[in-house]
Order: C-alpha cells, then structure tokens, then sequence
C-alpha cells in the first residue's frame, strides 16, 4: 500500500482527495495536515510514503515543509507532490528546489491524481513534458532564475551525460532520450541514474533544476515562453 499524507488547509478539499484516494485499491491515506508544521511531524509519525502538499498555508507553508523534509534524513523516503493552483502559484520552481518530486494542478482529472501518486511514490518525478516545461518556462521569463548557480558540478559529467541532463531538462522522457540520441532505453535510464548520483540529486525534479540554474537549458530556445511545448 502507498501511504499517503495529505497536507492542505481547507478540511474540504482534504475530504475530496481522501474520498478519492481511498477509492483504489493500492493507496492508503495516513492523515491529515492544515499546515507545514503538522505535515512534518506527521510525515514521520504516519510513515508517509507521499506527502500531497499545498503550497499556501498558514504558519509553516508547504515550500518551507518540503525543505524540512527534504533534508531529514529520517525522511529521506518520503516523497512531496506539490498541489498547485499552476498560473498563479509564484512558488513551484522553488518548491522543485526545496525537494519536491513534482506536482499536480487541483483541479487535475482524478485518475491522473491517482497515477501522480503512484509514479511519485515509485521513486520517479512527476514531470510531464507539456505541463512542466511550460511551468519553468514561465516562472523564469518572470525572472527568477537571474542567478547562476555554481555548486553543481556538472564539469563532472562526461559529454554523453551532459547531453542527457540537457534532454531531461526539457522534459523529455527516458524513452524520449533514447530515441533523440540514439540509445536503448536501458541505456538511457542508466545515463540518468549516474548523472543524479554525480550531482547528488534527489530525483528527475531536481535535474530539471540543475539544468535550468546551469543554463544548460534556457528560456526561448525552441519555443516562446508561456506557450504549450510540443
């Protein structure tokens, strides 16, 4: 079963993703937070596997919540999905950031609600091509990614591996990879998993960070921001 904690200030939309949840056979939810600080404790206490985390909460928000999470290494399995209003959330990206394994809009169709947690909890990122890239996309034409980020050390990637975090970047799957540059998937999904342990990285979120903050993906090229990706 994947034990899940739902984290959200409003005891109705709660309700909802309970009944929701609880409706497939494979997904437990283990409690319930109305703020960052319960959603801590109680990501411990309930042996969360996934926190649904809102963003906008009183007291502890959901971004400072994912980043105590985050560096526990007491919830160093727990993952966070971040719930999301998407157009006027200015604080996604810095969520990504905080450790936050991907996120999902509120008003998502409820089985893919459904498969978000499952992907997440499997270890993966929820990040899909033509929601996510768009996402970072917009919050950095708004101009908050006007740093340069030097601590990754991606001069410890070889050229293949580079061409990889590019590609994870933009959004593209591991199949996607495969089939850009010519490998087998096997090989590809390989390609990542070496480039996160060299970078440290938690997951594919963090990837698509790294990318962006070393400007090996940047805004504009290929596509106007804030308009749907291919």
């Amino acid at each position: 079963m994947i034990r899940v904690l739902l984290a959200d200030d409003q005891a109705l939309i709660r309700a909802g993703f309970r009944a929701l949840l609880e409706h497939t056979d494979d997904i437990l939810v283990v409690g319930e937070a109305a703020d960052g600080e319960q959603a801590v404790g109680l990501a411990a206490s309930a042996r969360a596997d996934v926190v649904l985390m809102d963003i906008r909460m009183p007291g502890v928000d959901g971004l400072e919540a994912t980043r105590r999470i985050a560096d526990s290494e007491d919830l160093a399995g727990v993952r966070v999905l971040i719930l999301t209003t998407f157009e006027s959330d200015d604080y996604v990206y810095e969520a990504l950031r905080a450790g936050a394994s991907g996120f999902v809009v509120k008003d998502t169709e409820p089985a893919e609600l459904v498969q978000a947690v499952r992907v997440v909890a499997a270890g993966d990122a929820l990040l899909s091509p033509s929601v996510t890239r768009r996402l970072i996309a917009d919050i950095a034409a708004k101009g908050r990614l006007d740093m340069v980020v030097s601590d990754y050390r991606v001069d410890r990637l070889t050229d293949r591996e580079r061409q990889v975090l590019t590609l994870v970047g933009r959004g593209l799957s591991n199949d996607e990879i495969a089939a850009e540059l010519f490998l087998s998937p096997f090989t590809a999904k390989t390609h990542v998993s070496r480039i996160m342990n060299k970078l440290a990285a938690r997951d594919r979120a963090q990837l698509v960070v790294i990318a962006y903050e070393t400007r090996l993906v940047t805004v504009g090229a290929g596509h106007e921001p804030g308009t749907p990706w291919p």
